[in-house]
Order: structure tokens, then sequence, then C-alpha cells
């Protein structure tokens, strides 16, 4: 039966000029994972992913591991995560005063991206894309990978609300479950579809088999 293996990013670069790129540890978790794979023996027919650069690099990364070629990689824009900045920018401009301060917590910046997520989700604010699109954007891929997945094994690399968006369609679930889940994707964790018949199904979601393990726990990240 065709597989799809959906793979968060490694960790980015929180807090810098540009989150859009791996941190030194963002590219060993994707190292690592490619070199799990590489171990069990694992393969893959195509290799997919968004056009951010935390995509590419970590597709590369995981590449790196298994020993294959990204000659093959096949860039789909679909696969991007939402724009969470500009979600926030707007959250903030009907909520003045909400965004954490400098040095704040990650889990408070974490806890305005929820609140600011639900708003987007039900109309409250509004970004550059709405969140209809989101969840149309994220049919539409999905749709283009179950048909190449009927030709094999499918790698996907995306982002947390996009796999989010993904495990809420495939399992019916209601559009708050995909803030629920999405704050709890880890990087370059695996959340695994089947394509059948009748459509994607889940089979496992959100394991990190190269980090849970020994020390390498302390190598588990967020963001």
């Amino acid at each position: 039966m065709p597989e799809i293996f959906a793979v968060r990013h490694g960790q980015a670069s929180f807090g810098s000029d540009n989150y859009d790129q791996l941190s030194e540890l963002g590219w060993q978790q994707a190292r690592w994972l490619g070199e799990h794979w590489a171990e069990a023996g694992e393969q893959f027919d195509h290799i997919v992913c968004g056009d951010l650069r935390r995509h590419r690099e970590t597709a590369q990364g995981i590449c790196d591991g298994l020993g294959a070629d990204t000659d093959r990689l096949q860039e789909l824009p679909q696969l991007n995560e939402f724009d969470f900045k500009r979600v926030m920018q707007a959250y903030e401009a009907s909520n003045p005063g909400v965004m954490p301060g400098p040095g704040a917590a990650r889990a408070d910046y974490y806890r305005v991206l929820k609140q600011a997520m639900h708003a987007w989700s039900v109309g409250e604010i509004h970004a550059a894309e709405t969140w209809q699109e989101f969840e149309q954007r994220i049919e539409e891929v999905l749709g283009i990978i179950a048909a190449g997945a009927s030709r094999g094994r499918t790698l996907v690399v995306s982002s947390g609300g996009a796999i989010a968006m993904m495990v809420r369609q495939i399992l019916g679930a209601p559009a708050h479950g995909v803030i629920q889940l999405n704050m709890q994707i880890k990087n370059t964790a695996v959340s695994h579809f089947f394509a059948g018949r009748s459509g994607l199904s889940l089979h496992s979601f959100n394991h990190v088999p190269h980090l849970d393990s020994g020390q390498r726990r302390q190598y588990i990240t967020y963001s």
C-alpha cells in the first residue's frame, strides 16, 4: 500500500533576523533522521517539500543522512507554512499590547500565537491568506501527494501548521484541532499516512525515533 511520511522541518532560527533557516541543531536533527532511516533500510520513491528555506535544508539534511540524491526533490509551495508573523501582527492590531516583550519566554509567545490562530480561524482577524485559503491549498496538495503516492513511498517535508491541517482534514476533526496539533509537533517529527482507495488514513503522528532514546532526548525541540 502506498505510504506518505510527512516530516516537520528541523529546528529553525527562532529569535534571529532570519527564522527561515535551520539552526546547527536543526541540520543535525535532519541528518539523524536520514541516518536512522538508512540503518533501517528505508528508501523513498518521491521526495517533496515546500519552497521555504527551512524545508529545503531539512530535506537536504535527511538526504545527506540517508545517502539519497536531492536532484529529484520536488518543491510544492502549497506545503508552505501559513504566515504566522502576519497572523500575529493582525492579532496585535486588534489587541494592542498583547505581544510578549523582548526577552519573554517562548511559552508566552506560543500562548499568543495560539490565541491569534483561533481568532484567524473564526474570522475575527484577517491576514494576507485567509483560514479558508489555507485549508484549500492543503487539501489541494494532499490530492497531489496522494496521486503521486500511488506509485510508491513519498517523503514530504513541511511545517507544523501545514502538517496539522493535513491531519485534521484526514481525520475530519474540527478546525481548532489544527491549533492543538500545531503546538505539539516536534522538529523533524514524522507523521505516517497510508493512501488507499478510500483516501488517506493516519497510521502514526509526531514520532521522533531518531531522537527518542538516551542522550538524544535533550535535542527534541518544538520551534
